[in-house]
């Protein structure tokens, strides 16, 4: 299990921790006033993307209209995937080959 992301509200990290797959754990820290739910779990693109992190969405999107790709769209893939292989590296995953 790694970190996946954090969260200020508590309603929202059950929510999200509800959302992924596997094993999971939700920690609560306190930081002076304020606490923070940091949410623990397998870094999975599935989870990533059940998440909303990481424009996976938009990925998906983009790659179920790759027929008709303008310049523009071509430009936002390149953007997303050099995101993507920042994430792959640090989580130590695999990007997909039918997402490059």
């Amino acid at each position: 299990m790694k970190l996946l992301t954090t969260y200020d509200d508590r309603d929202e990290a059950e929510s999200a921790a509800e959302r992924i797959t596997g094993e999971k754990r939700l920690a609560s820290e306190r930081d002076s006033t304020v606490v923070i739910y940091n949410l623990f779990g397998m870094p999975t693109w599935g989870n990533f993307h059940r998440l909303g992190m990481y424009n996976l969405g938009e990925l998906k999107l983009l790659l179920d209209r790759r027929a008709a790709w303008q310049p523009a769209d071509q430009a936002r893939h390149a953007e997303i995937m050099s995101t993507l292989s920042i994430v792959a590296k640090n989580f130590q995953i695999e990007i997909p080959p039918h997402w490059l």
